[in-house]
């Protein structure tokens, strides 16, 4: 190659070592960038001329062309970023289920100020008191009293229950709506790094990153599963369901239930869509819901992944109560609920002594002498809310009907004048067996918590098996929950030794790449001496 051509060799170098520096210095401008990845510069030489062939030789007598800056690549550990993600969502997952233990232990303990098993020992203080006094007007009036509060505070865990449902729901729906806005992202992002890197001379970095970030924040929310194509565009699946394609964002749509307003995801395009005469819309979504909410939760089955399914999980699909103990359903819908499971639990301790209670007087009433009767029907302590007024739909048989405060009250003619209990009977004599009868129904073990319980507990007893199994439901959880926090730290850690920048790196490779700069201007210095020398010996 002549001097000539030789300077191409040069200018080749000062080129490529100028578009370094401006690599190294991207990444130490964004060395604190969140979500920035490293970028690396890989530099190949170009093609060579070959000037003779010599079968004879080793090989043909070549010369380069220079160098060139090939290509700058995302420094990046798929297997790391897998693992980081596959960990962040179980993290959330348990996150998500703890804060919901926290919260129901507040509404049990923490009521104005009171716990709730306050208003159950008074209750059961009350009839104890009653016990050694049964025809007092005090003793009476103080049992009236109890079961009033007991009922009030029954009611506040009730409704505290049913809040924290409704703020899940609407978390549910913030959730899907984030969900949905990073698919057409990230199929945006596809789209545009495509355009960038179909010529093969750019590469989409920055927008890499981008894209990469937005997976960190998707699989916090739901399990993901996705790999790239020969394009380098993100194939993404939630929960083994395309989300994201080369052909579009794959949108979750949700569904509202009529009575609780709960929301239920769903896959939009798998839906059958029927219109209604009245305009509204009604959706089939039998095998389009994105959860799975009664398959076992499980690390090795990997169902336990994913702050949405978590909440979902948490809040349930409806408001339980006692009659969602039922063995034959309590397994597939109920216990892996924890706001239902305790509405369920809890809801059947209220129903046990609202109903032994009222069993307890009704045994002793005799309509013969009117002894604790209310006309025709047995006095009730507790009663069952109507619709048009108090008082109806109470005849023997139907206690099994009464359940928490969605439709107990306590017997208005007994607010007023609590001494229509009279525990007297018609020659006078207090009715200490009857007194006697209310206070062993508290002591009676004959309750369990649900069907996979078959230790049996009085009211007092079940109440603490309830508290003491939120606690130890609370306590795997917050153990797993930190667990998985020192996981998700320690691949971070790894996944920024890899994707971070370090100072000390970029420096020493802007060193390097300003000696090839300024070797490859030596260079072109000395191939211009030679020329000016050839030029003016030539011309004389």
């Amino acid at each position: 190659m002549g001097l000539m051509g030789s300077l191409y060799i040069g200018t080749s170098g000062l080129q490529t070592s100028q578009n370094a520096l401006n690599t190294v210095a991207h990444n130490l401008a964004n060395a604190n960038t969140p979500g920035y990845t490293r970028q690396q510069i890989l530099l190949s030489d170009k093609q060579y001329n070959t000037i003779s062939v010599n079968h004879r030789a080793i090989s043909n007598q070549q010369t380069g062309l220079g160098v060139t800056y090939a290509k700058v690549r995302q420094v990046r550990d798929y297997f790391l970023d897998q693992t980081y993600r596959k960990q962040s969502g179980r993290t959330a997952f348990y996150e998500e289920s703890y804060d919901a233990i926290v919260e129901v232990e507040t509404l049990l303990r923490e009521l104005d100020g009171k716990a709730f098993k306050e208003s159950l020992n008074n209750l059961w203080v009350s009839i104890q008191e009653l016990a050694k006094d049964p025809g007092s007007a005090v003793t009476q009036g103080t049992l009236v009293q109890c079961a009033s509060q007991f009922i009030s505070k029954a009611g506040a865990v009730s409704q505290g229950l049913k809040n924290y449902q409704d703020n899940l729901n609407l978390q549910v729906a913030k959730d899907v709506n984030r969900i949905n806005e990073i698919g057409e992202q990230i199929y945006d992002l596809n789209l545009q790094i495509l355009n960038i890197e179909v010529g093969g001379i750019e590469s989409a970095n920055d927008l890499k990153d981008t894209r990469e970030a937005l997976l960190d924040e998707l699989s916090q929310l739901v399990n993901i599963s996705y790999h790239y194509d020969a394009d380098g565009c993100a194939m993404v699946k939630i929960e083994g369901h395309t989300f994201v394609n080369r052909a579009m964002s794959y949108e979750i749509g949700m569904t509202q239930d009529a009575n609780t307003g709960f929301y239920t995801p769903f896959w939009l395009y798998d839906a059958r869509r029927t219109e209604m005469a009245d305009g509204s819309t009604s959706w089939d979504i039998g095998g389009a819901k994105v959860f799975n909410l009664t398959r076992t939760i499980s690390s090795e089955l990997d169902t336990d992944v994913g702050g949405l399914k978590a909440k979902l999980l948490a809040r349930g699909d409806h408001r339980a109560n006692y009659t969602d103990l039922n063995p034959d359903t309590y397994n597939d819908l109920v216990s892996q609920s924890i706001i239902m499971n305790i509405q369920a639990e809890f809801d059947n301790l209220i129903h046990m002594i609202v109903t032994k209670i009222n069993g307890v007087l009704a045994s002793a009433s005799d309509p013969a002498t009117g002894y604790l009767m209310d006309g025709a029907d047995p006095i009730r302590l507790f009663q069952k809310k109507a619709d048009k007024g108090y008082g109806e739909d109470l005849t023997p048989g139907k206690e099994d009907t009464l359940y928490t405060t969605d439709n107990i009250i306590i017997n208005p003619d007994l607010v007023k004048a609590p001494t229509k209990l009279g525990f007297t009977k018609g020659e006078g004599s207090k009715d200490y067996d009857l007194a006697k009868a209310l206070s062993e129904a508290f002591d009676e073990e004959a309750y369990v918590l649900n069907p996979n319980v078959t230790s049996t507990a009085n009211f007092l007893g079940y109440y603490d098996n309830m508290v003491s199994q939120i606690g130890n439901l609370g306590y795997v959880f917050k153990s797993i929950y930190q667990y998985q926090v020192a996981t998700v730290n320690s691949t971070e850690e790894s996944r920024q030794q890899v994707v971070g920048v370090s100072d000390d790196e970029e420096l020493s490779n802007m060193i390097r790449f300003q000696n090839a700069y300024n070797a490859s201007s030596r260079y072109i210095n000395v191939i211009d001496e030679m020329l000016e020398h050839i030029i003016n010996t030539l011309g004389v």
